[in-house]
């Protein structure tokens, strides 16, 4: 048997390949929108892909895995499990093969049985996979979202994120039944391979390592030595992050059936900063203008209406908070930069990406610099009427400690509450270090309102300088 984890960065998000080294046949689980990836990987390996499934209706990225059992003439299996107004709307269209729990099918050498692990979602299937050509005990189980290294999958991204009301308290009872008979039916010997590493949104305390067995989870795992499911069900539901808003549209878009990919992850065209307006952060005619640029490179000088978002590892989940996929998108990036952009927009569903403007091209144009404040100089400004400082930190930052008196609006949501910024004075932005007030700046700058300053070093260099903080 072959196995190999294709693990995509910009997400926190790995699929398998599975494959029968006799056969040359194999099986891919949970690709997402980069189908030619997995192609390449399988002919890499001497593969064909004959069969092509995932393990639940996904909520952070365009699932791949029609598209690619399209192109590679293979079966597509989809679950069949969960609730009525949760399953593949797309299945029978598509010819797709329907799994139950308790199904199995093979792979070559390679058997795969299917368990049902509602929780994360209804419809959530764990694989459990067999190399018959050494035994007849399975080798692994690839898990999805449904046990990870050091976490489980959160249950209330129906209710938190889809909008379906009461039931995140029925998914954190289904999780726990899950686990229950998982830990009971399987050894611990058992490796698990699971759909989501570290910096996920999918979980709240998910670690780096790219497989487990779930003997090492029983010992290290918060959620398998929980034995009373009222416990359980409190835990599982405290302190999940904030989901990103464009979950709900992935889990609509993955349920109705995913468009296919963009032909190829181009960069734009290059075009002149004059043909390319920008319309703000909301809506408008002009098309969105995000500068990819580092920090300080914006910072230092911006084309006026720009909005800050630096291609780093939080470029996936800031995009899927802020950038609308219904409007045109022009980059500031250079070639390189802008097709990585591509890419990782068109992962989340934002295809719409019109232009790029070089950078070098900015040089000799008026730009717009971003104003700065120290922690020093805020704490002398303190209490000055036309003052306002705004946290964008995340609420659990917040409540563990913050600015006294400072209110929190945390990044992700602040286009939609843009009505609560002050109009009458200067806005000071503040986030732990400083990155995504940057963004939170840009943001409010792109609006139309003028004034706002990004504190330096944020609310880390605030507090390592002495400076007041109110706690719980």
């Amino acid at each position: 048997m072959l196995l190999r984890r294709l693990y995509e960065d910009a997400l926190a998000q790995a699929g398998w390949l599975v494959g029968c080294t006799r056969t040359k046949t194999a099986l891919v689980v949970d690709p997402n929108r980069d189908v030619e990836r997995w192609l390449e990987a399988a002919r890499a390996e001497g593969m064909r892909i004959t069969h092509v499934t995932e393990t639940h209706i996904h909520a952070d990225f365009v699932s791949g895995a029609p598209e690619l059992a399209r192109r590679a003439g293979a079966r597509l299996l989809l679950s069949a499990e969960g609730d009525a107004a949760w399953q593949y709307a797309f299945a029978e269209a598509a010819g797709a093969q329907l799994l139950r729990d308790g199904d199995t099918f093979a792979v070559g050498d390679v058997r795969v049985d299917v368990r049902h692990t509602p929780g994360h979602t209804p419809e959530h299937l764990t694989f459990l996979v067999t190399d018959t050509a050494t035994g007849e005990a399975p080798v692994g189980a690839i898990t999805g979202d449904f046990i990870f290294v050091g976490d489980v999958g959160r249950p209330d991204l129906l209710e938190r994120a889809a909008g379906e009301a009461g039931t995140m308290e029925v998914g954190a009872r289904r999780l726990f039944a899950s686990l229950r008979r998982f830990l009971a039916e399987q050894p611990d010997w058992l490796q698990l391979w699971p759909g989501h590493g570290a910096g996920s949104a999918c979980g709240k305390a998910l670690g780096a390592l790219p497989s487990t067995t779930l003997g090492y989870e029983r010992r290290t795992n918060w959620a398998l030595s929980v034995e009373e499911e009222a416990e359980f069900v409190r835990q599982v539901l405290a302190g999940q992050p904030a989901p990103p808003t464009y979950f709900a549209r992935m889990k609509t878009v993955n349920r109705a059936g995913p468009p296919p990919a963009p032909a190829a992850f181009d960069a734009p065209p290059a075009v002149s900063p004059d043909s390319a307006p920008a319309g703000g952060s909301g809506g408008g005619a002009g098309a969105m203008l995000l500068d990819l640029r580092p920090t300080a490179a914006f910072a230092a000088g911006h084309l006026e209406g720009a909005v800050h978002l630096p291609l780093n590892r939080s470029f996936a989940t800031w995009a899927g908070w802020l950038v609308p996929a219904d409007r045109d998108v022009v980059l500031v990036a250079d070639e390189a930069m802008a097709r990585e952009a591509v890419r990782t927009l068109a992962l989340i569903g934002v295809d719409r990406v019109v232009g790029r403007i070089d950078p070098p091209v900015l040089q000799g144009r008026p730009l717009a610099a971003m104003p700065t404040m120290t922690p020093a100089e805020l704490a002398a400004r303190r209490g000055e009427p036309a003052l306002h400082v705004i946290d964008v930190r995340n609420a659990a930052e917040w409540e563990a400690g913050h600015m006294p008196g400072v209110p929190n609006i945390p990044l992700g949501e602040l286009p939609a509450r843009l009505a609560e910024i002050p109009r009458d004075g200067t806005v000071v932005l503040h986030c732990q270090g400083g990155s995504r007030s940057a963004i939170a700046a840009s943001l409010l700058e792109a609006s139309g309102l003028t004034g706002a300053v990004n504190l330096e070093g944020g609310f880390g260099r605030w507090m390592a300088e002495g400076q007041a903080v109110e706690r719980p």
